[in-house]
């Protein structure tokens, strides 16, 4: 796990700046006489001192501090001179100084120090170096400086406590200019931070180098500005070098100095083209929709003008004309109904008609033999149950495992280890009216100290492990706890009520302070710890308190791991019971583990269970009701009440019922015995959609063998149910294998949520329509043999008393036998609403005119909407709306002030050669321009569009750096064996310092820097070396697992790049942040020529959005075109197939605008409903549009003078097939979906509930109101009616079923 120190900060090793300045001076032994406050430098002059040596200390423990001397600078010693001229350079190569052996042995000690962290920037080295140089040997000491306090000691001697140093705004500027960019690698952070207390401007820099602290400056250097000085004193005033400077000595490189990088080609934001404020996607179908209907009115107006005109000048005539014509046809026209020609027989209809008949007949003739086949047939394939499994791994459950995202976790995964799992809580004061407010105060910290050591000394219930068991340890040494706690050294006596907002405040501005840092040695990050604090600007009055608790990841399935999850439950329990305890002081905590949003959506998914159970029931009774009372007619339940207890379908509701089930376990039986696995979309929709598809079939065959139980009374049961198996079979056939091949596109599609419920709906859909034509079917001549015998429903066993047993079955006799039933047929309130008022209405002129614009337009207003809809899955929608994530969740978008860690991960990349080093590197001259380190840094200077937060931590820039022979406390080995770092008390005669005598020296060229096998030796040392105080640049705790090296084969296998993203705070956050990360690091691997891929925890969840748009699109578009060629072929019209691909595409687009206006996002489970609401949408339309192809005689004969051609066909399609797809579908899709709205998880009413209400009456009012007009309009031509074969018999049973009528019902009928 130490490969993710990414997160955490290098301690500042610690204090190397500070302990510089503790050195930079010389001090004495411990003092007690009493402070000078009189004038000490009276002389300010050009070559005299201001002060010089070392004179003893403050404390036992504090540092050397220099004498006070105002006498003249000297010329020193050969030795000395030399020892100046090494430490600051040449310019110190003649002239007197101000300074002796002692204090430049002290300022090269520490200037080593500060050479660490600063050595990558020769321009921040040069002024870092000058500025103490100058100050510590400049032979005008006293021009610039002035002592204004000294002390006493025992010893008679005095030393300087306190000075004032007068810097001008030139050499100061120019300073902090060229160190503010300057990046350390190990902390993904700024030296700035480290030697500067991040600092904004000069002035605060300075003033961190001068103060006083315990382990930084041994006194008080303040540095005042120039009108605070008194003549002749003058500023110090030396040209400063800069980071881009013409003197390429001293030239930073790109990373730590913006000025010398190249330009970044502009990013293509892909900005959204509008008009105005509209997209121009909805401006141009707005334009267009508006231009048609302007044409449509015109015309409008245009033709019922003309019409008038054209009426009154023929009324004109018939006055003038004396007698009517010969050529006149006196009389109603025969057949009006059937005006337009039809084409004849449709032979491949024919066929389909012939073939379900006999298959009827058989199924009827033996339904014993049909019903136990079926259900051995279910029986076998549900033994794949046997294989069953559910996919609950979100990883598995979106992303393919061959898709690019996948394969680049498992590789970073098995490379760099299983990311840590974190536990994160927040501390919030807004549980008054008054909003948020300051959650800080003395009692609050206690109380917290409190709870965090009850959480340390916690054990787990399971396995009784402590958090020092479980958690990252990246140094060893302390668990990785980043709270406000760790300020105070996580010891409630460290915490003074007078004193903790300055202590905080100070240790905020720099961690690195040595009693800011917690047990773990690593630096804490306010943003991190505090939030809301940036309005006020200080961190004494956050709005809240963050605190986290990082435990090491493991394997799955390893007892390890089990052991962590088990520390967490533990956890979950406590935060649980100090939720109590925060309500109690007016605070709120909100909290999260790493297993809470598993658990949580598995809490979800059992509520989800119940409300989706009870929907199905309530359609399954809706259902078996309905069927129920089919052919009732009221009268009769009053004349006859005993006929209902024959009369009834309730048994026969049931078994449709049962089919249906048996359908879908057949189909998880067979696909599971396959491999496939199921999940929660699966378990939660297959049954919706097959009960929709295959009850509104049922309804279909029950009402279609009604209504040849009326018209063909003579025949057997077998061949009235062969009869109506021949009509409605092939409309079975057309929307079963449309929606089996709608569905069965969508397993090319490698989302696995996506390709396994496709696999399992086409299978459950095939089934059930196979199920439906056999079984059913022997179930239905069963049922109807009951009926002939006068037997109960639901009790076949009893027999109704009175009743005669062969009521209704009139087999053998002749048409002349046939004598009046014991009840007149009565049609259904609804059947006689769409017959008498509905159709007739719907397809008047006007009627028509005003549907299409109305469908047009709300198809234009969708589409018009489609910019609006948004990609994502927030989750706080996926669980339950108590759920206590809810509030961890809106917190962590509100106050946490940092994003996710982000890696560039090379991939097979040999780094041990030349070229390959100078493609990733940053911070030498001969790197390439576009190189990794180069390019993160310049996106990370454009973070709204790279949404790069952080400094990359760049390995190979540090391990070069570390080589230095000028760092002595680095790279220094053993020299009997080199791969051997000495130790602190190792002698020089042992050990060597590496590139010490190499040739070519080392350099910034990188020209002589190791390769091949000596590069991965001094690796494997670099690695190893622990980092400290004297080496910040070694490579153990930051890098000792972000290389994989390959030591066999002499290259790297793999390496990582670390730095972060910018606070996410939105679904779109996140997939343009991932997208951001994907366009980089193609810019990489194209301008390097190596292969390098981002990686962050989230990715893998959001890979689907960069490819969800045109997979939607795509599958959508391929199902409507199956839809187009599935129709026009078995209806034998491309213009019918045509207006029901269309119906269908207005459909779905119209779901898609609903879920813009209703706040539903594109996401894989949106997709799924998508292509349900295709499949849907096709067992809406394709009943309707074949009755329209296939009239029947009888509707179409008696259908009104008005009613011709296709109007008279669409009339009929409404009257035979429109109360079945209504009282079918729609309402039990609606009962079950109003069901949902009761729910309590958001995922579930949002995208279910929303999604499936809209899909219901969007798809019922298109089929039973936009599909009739349309076909009308635009249909193709018909087929010869399918009523029977006709000729005499047919006529005959014809005339009879009419003579049996009542006037009254005959008047006003197309069919019975």
């Amino acid at each position: 796990m130490k490969k993710h120190l990414s997160m955490l900060r290098i301690p500042p090793l610690l204090l190397l700046v500070t302990l510089f300045l503790c050195s930079i001076l010389t001090l004495a032994p411990a003092a007690t006489a009493a402070i000078v406050s009189e004038p000490v430098t009276k002389v300010h002059k050009a070559g005299v001192c201001a002060l010089r040596g070392q004179c003893g200390k403050k404390s036992f423990f504090g540092g050397q501090l220099p004498c006070p001397d105002n006498g003249p600078a000297e010329e020193p010693e050969a030795s000395v001179r030399k020892q100046l001229v090494d430490i600051c350079g040449a310019t110190w190569n003649e002239g007197p100084v101000c300074c002796d052996r002692d204090q430049l042995e002290s300022l090269a000690s520490n200037l080593k120090k500060a050479e660490n962290l600063i050595a990558a920037c020769p321009a921040c080295k040069a002024n870092f170096f000058d500025l103490f140089c100058t100050f510590t040997c400049s032979p005008d000491q006293s021009l610039f400086l002035n002592i204004t306090s000294t002390q006493e000691l025992r010893g008679g001697k005095t030393i300087v406590t306190e000075l004032d140093y007068f810097v001008s705004e030139k050499f100061g500027s120019g300073f902090f200019d060229s160190c503010k960019d300057v990046k350390f690698s190990a902390t993904n952070g700024y030296v700035m931070d480290l030697i500067g207390g991040g600092a904004k401007d000069y002035k605060a820099f300075l003033k961190f180098l001068g103060d006083e602290k315990p382990f930084g400056s041994p006194f008080q250097m303040n540095f005042p500005a120039g009108d605070e000085m008194n003549a002749p004193m003058e500023q110090m005033d030396n040209s400063p070098k800069r980071c881009n400077d013409t003197d390429v000595s001293y030239r930073c490189s790109c990373v730590d100095c913006p000025s010398v990088c190249p330009e970044l080609p502009e990013v293509q934001t892909g900005k959204d083209c509008k008009v105005g404020i509209i997209p121009c996607l909805s401006f141009a179908v707005i334009t267009i929709y508006s231009f048609l209907l302007l044409i449509i009115v015109g015309w409008y107006s245009a033709h019922s003008a003309w019409k008038v005109h054209r009426d009154r000048r023929a009324r004109l005539r018939l006055l003038q004309e004396s007698a009517p014509s010969d050529d006149e046809d006196e009389g109603d026209v025969v057949d009006a109904g059937m005006i337009e020609r039809s084409r004849g027989e449709y032979l491949l209809n024919t066929y389909i008609d012939k073939f379900f008949s006999r298959l009827g007949e058989t199924c009827a003739s033996c339904p014993t033999v049909t019903i136990v086949i079926s259900v051995v047939c279910v029986g076998l394939l549900s033994l794949g149950w046997l294989n069953f499994s559910v996919e609950n791994d979100p990883v598995r459950l979106w992303v393919s495992p061959t898709s690019e995202a996948a394969m680049e976790k498992q590789f970073f995964d098995d490379n760099f280890g299983p990311f840590y799992r974190a536990q994160q809580a927040f501390l919030v004061n807004d549980t008054t009216d008054a909003g948020p407010s300051p959650t800080l105060d003395y009692d609050v910290l206690g109380w917290w100290f409190d709870v965090e050591n009850r959480i340390r000394r916690m054990k787990s219930l399971t396995y009784g492990v402590t958090l020092d068991d479980v958690c990252f340890k990246p140094t060893d040494s302390g668990c990785v706890v980043q709270s406000i706690t760790g300020y105070f050294g996580n010891d409630f006596w460290n915490l003074k009520e007078a004193t903790w907002k300055k202590d905080l405040r100070s240790c905020t501005a720099q961690p690195v302070q040595s009693q800011c840092l917690p047990d773990f040695g690593q630096p804490l990050n306010k943003e991190l710890l505090l939030g809301g604090w940036e309005e006020s600007g200080d961190v004494a009055e956050a709005k809240a308190m963050i605190v986290t608790w990082v435990l090491e990841n493991h394997p799955e399935g390893s007892e390890e791991l089990e052991r962590s999850m088990d520390w967490e439950r533990s956890l979950k329990s406590t935060l649980i019971a100090v939720q109590s305890e925060a309500k109690e002081r007016g605070l709120r905590l909100s909290f999260s583990t790493e297993i809470s949003l598993e658990e949580e959506l598995n809490k979800s998914t059992n509520t989800d269970a119940k409300i989706v159970v009870i929907s199905y029931i309530a359609m399954f009774i809706y259902a078996s009701f309905a069927l129920g009372s089919t052919g009732f007619a009221i009268a009769r339940i009053f004349n006859q009440p005993s006929k209902i207890l024959i009369e009834s379908k309730f048994t026969l509701g049931i078994f449709g019922i049962i089919i249906v089930l048996m359908s879908v376990s057949a189909s998880v039986g067979l696909f599971s015995a396959m491999g496939v696995k199921v999940t929660l979309i699966i378990a939660e929709v297959i049954p919706f959609l097959v009960l929709a598809v295959g009850v509104d079939n049922i309804f279909l065959i029950v009402h279609e063998f009604e209504r040849v139980n009326h018209s063909h009374l003579g025949d057997s049961v077998e061949i009235r149910v062969g009869k109506a198996m021949g009509r409605m079979g092939p409309s079975i056939l057309l929307s079963a294998s449309s929606e089996t091949i709608s569905f069965a596109l969508g397993a090319i599609v490698t989302m696995p949520a996506v390709r396994n419920f496709a696999i399992y709906a086409a299978g459950a859909v095939f089934i059930n329509a196979v199920l439906q034509v056999t079984m059913f079917v022997a179930v239905l001549a069963l049922n109807q043999e009951r009926v002939e015998d006068s037997r109960m429903d639901c009790f076949p066993c009893f027999r109704v008393p009175g009743e005669n047993r062969d009521n209704g079955h009139l087999n053998g006799l002749t048409t002349r036998d046939i004598r009046m039933p014991a009840y007149p047929v009565e049609e259904s309130i609804l059947q006689g609403f769409i017959r008498k008022k509905y159709a007739p209405g719907l397809l008047q002129r006007k009627a028509k005119w005003g549907v299409m614009m109305l469908f047009f337009g709300l198809f234009t207003a969708s589409l018009a909407l489609l910019p609006k809809i948004e990609l994502g899955l927030d989750q706080r929608i996926a669980i339950p709306t108590d759920s206590y994530l809810i509030g961890y969740f809106n917190d962590l978008y509100d106050y946490l002030g940092v994003g996710p860690p982000v890696y560039f991960v090379t991939q097979e990349y040999n780094i041990t050669q030349a070229h390959e080093q100078q493609a990733l590197c940053g911070r030498f001259s001969t790197c390439d321009t576009y190189s990794l380190s180069n390019v993160l840094e310049q996106e990370r200077k454009r973070p709204e569009t790279s949404y790069i937060a952080e400094p990359a931590a760049s390995w190979i820039d540090d391990y070069f750096l570390w080589l230095n022979p000028s760092l002595e406390k680095c790279c220094r080995v053993k020299k009997r064996d080199p791969s051997q770092l000495c130790g602190e008390f190792d002698n020089d005669r042992q050990c060597k310092i590496c590139f010490e005598d190499r040739d070519p020296a080392w350099n910034i060229t990188l020209s002589g820097m190791p390769q091949g096998q000596e590069f991965l030796d001094y690796l494997n040392v670099w690695i190893k070396a622990p980092t400290g105080e004297d080496c910040p640049l070694a490579g153990k705790a930051a890098y000792s697992h972000a290389i994989v090296p390959d030591y066999e084969r002499t290259t790297i296998n793999a390496t990582h790049f670390r730095t972060s993203h910018t606070p996410l705070r939105s679904q779109q956050d996140f997939i343009d942040a991932y997208a951001s990360a994907r366009r980089i690091a193609d810019t990489i691997s194209r301008n390097a020529g190596i292969r390098v891929f981002p990686y962050s925890k989230f990715y893998i969840f959001f890979d689907q959005y960069s490819t969800i748009v045109n997979l939607t699109g795509g599958l959508l578009m391929a199902a409507l075109g199956c839809i187009f060629l599935v129709s026009t072929i078995l209806l034998g019209s491309i213009k019918t197939g045509f207006v029901v691909s269309a119906t269908v595409l207005m459909i779905v687009v119209d779901i898609i605008g609903v879920m813009a206006v209703w706040g539903v996002s594109l996401n894989a489970v949106s997709l799924v409903n998508l292509v349900i609401c295709v499949g849907i949408g096709v067992e809406f339309c394709s009943h309707v549009a074949r009755a329209f192809m296939f009239p029947s005689r009888s509707v179409v004969d008696r259908a009104k003078a008005k009613f011709r051609g296709r109007d008279a066909r669409a009339l009929g399609a409404l009257v035979n097939v429109g109360g079945s797809v209504f009282s079918g579908i729609t309402v039990t899709k609606l009962i079950g979906v109003c069901v949902l709205a009761f729910t309590r998880s958001k995922i579930f009413e949002i995208y279910y509930f929303r999604m499936w209400l809209a899909l219901v009456v969007i798809g019922a009012t298109h089929a039973l109101i936009f599909l009739p007009v349309a076909l009308s309009s635009f249909g193709g031509e018909g087929y010869l009616p399918d009523d029977g074969p006709g000729g005499l018999e047919e006529d005959l049973r014809s005339r009879t079923y009419r003579n049996l009528v009542p006037a009254e019902y005959d008047s006003s009928s197309e069919e019975e």
